[in-house]
């Protein structure tokens, strides 16, 4: 189960198709359109949506806002604007939790979006349980019903689906390991050693404590430690050929 994404009264096919991208992106799919300015099916909107036009196929079209939330039991009006009306008010990330929590109950939760011109209408509004408002610059609030769509889809994908915060892709390699980092420092430890590089004597223990310590805190690859191998190496050969 998956929130339905209303869009209520549609004016261009082409952020129609837009939106229904940005549900692609996130793993959505249920689509209604409430009275779509230009008729449907809309051909802009396919050419927009690149590749989500099975999403568009599978929208359904109604007269009116009241019959496309029906059997929904929980509706947020997406809106930027104040309303004087007493809502609710969540942030995409709340409103997303809350309707993951929802769904899992077996709920049907939909999120209504508004036509380019001026958002959806108090009498749209007034048939939704709550309000989501993106924390926007209130000298810059408008957002573009596909851009709108995208932020909504985004926060229920990583409300439903655990993602790592941080990770490193490793390309063909893997971190290396302590005895590897190890004899890395070892080599050029007794290299730099041998080049009176650990001068004066008396500074030698606390000069080499600090070059590990830099190793150690080095995030490195195993092709990292190959690399520094080598070029230690091939410095050392190109010393010795003078």
């Amino acid at each position: 189960m998956q929130p339905i994404f209303v869009l209520v009264r549609p004016q261009m096919g082409e952020n129609i198709g837009a939106a229904a991208r940005a549900m692609a992106n996130f793993g959505l799919s249920h689509m209604r359109l409430v009275a779509p300015r230009d008729g449907w099916p809309n051909p802009r909107a396919v050419a927009m949506a690149s590749g989500a036009g099975r999403l568009l196929d599978a929208a359904q079209v109604y007269d009116t806002t009241a019959q496309a939330i029906a059997d929904c039991t929980m509706v947020y009006a997406t809106t930027a604007r104040a309303r004087g009306l007493t809502k609710i008010i969540a942030t995409p990330e709340r409103a997303m939790a809350d309707t993951h929590a929802r769904i899992g109950a077996g709920e049907r939760v939909a999120i209504l979006f508004g036509p380019e011109r001026a958002g959806l209408e108090n009498d749209d509004i007034s048939r939704a349980n709550a309000i989501i408002s993106v924390p926007v610059d209130p000298e810059f609030a408008s957002l573009n019903l596909g851009q709108c769509a995208l932020l909504t889809a985004y926060e229920w994908r990583r409300q439903s689906f655990e993602s790592e915060p941080e990770k490193v892709d490793f390309a063909r390699t893997e971190p290396a390991s302590g005895i590897e980092v190890e004899k890395l420092a070892q080599h050029y430890e007794d290299r730099l050693d041998e080049a009176g590089y650990f001068f004066p004597d008396h500074k030698a223990p606390g000069m080499k404590q600090t070059m590990r310590n830099m190793w150690s805190r080095m995030p490195m690859t195993r092709a990292d430690v190959q690399l520094l191998h080598g070029v230690l190496r091939q410095m050392v050969r190109w010393k010795e050929r003078d």
